[in-house]
């Protein structure tokens, strides 16, 4: 005999509501997976003085590939925190500048990121204790 292709177990449990409380979840995650992007914060830092020309960013951001600075810049003037403003000249000069929603985030940034650099040898020296004392 063969395997019956009734459906067997047809009593299952409603899927619950969703919390109205946490509507917004998915909303500000993504946001914060914008805004809380390590190249997203520098580029923020950055712009956070004023206008600034891509090679200018590629060359005060160490590390960043340039497509990973033209990822992020995309990134940043898509959600509305950084603009690009192409000017005729030949060559063409593009800026980047923060929006009046980017500067908003400037400050909040820049204190995470002054945070980092004061607290960057106490954070090494607690990875240093755990990863000695999780050494196999």
């Amino acid at each position: 005999m063969g395997t019956s292709l009734k459906p067997a177990h047809i009593d299952l449990p409603a899927s619950p509501r969703p919390d109205p409380n946490h509507a917004d979840c998915r909303g500000v995650a993504s946001v914060l997976s914008r805004v809380g992007d390590k190249w997203s914060v520098f580029v923020i830092m950055m712009l956070g003085g004023g206008p600034r020309r891509f090679n200018e960013l590629k060359r005060m951001i160490n590390g960043i590939s340039q497509r990973m600075l033209t990822l992020t810049l995309r990134g940043l003037e898509r959600d509305g925190l950084v603009t690009r403003t192409i000017f005729p000249t030949i060559p063409p000069r593009v800026d980047y500048e923060l929006t009046d929603l980017g500067r908003g985030l400037s400050q909040p940034v820049e204190a995470l990121g002054k945070w980092a650099m004061d607290h960057l040898a106490q954070i090494e020296a607690a990875r240093t204790r755990f990863d000695q004392r999780n050494e196999t």
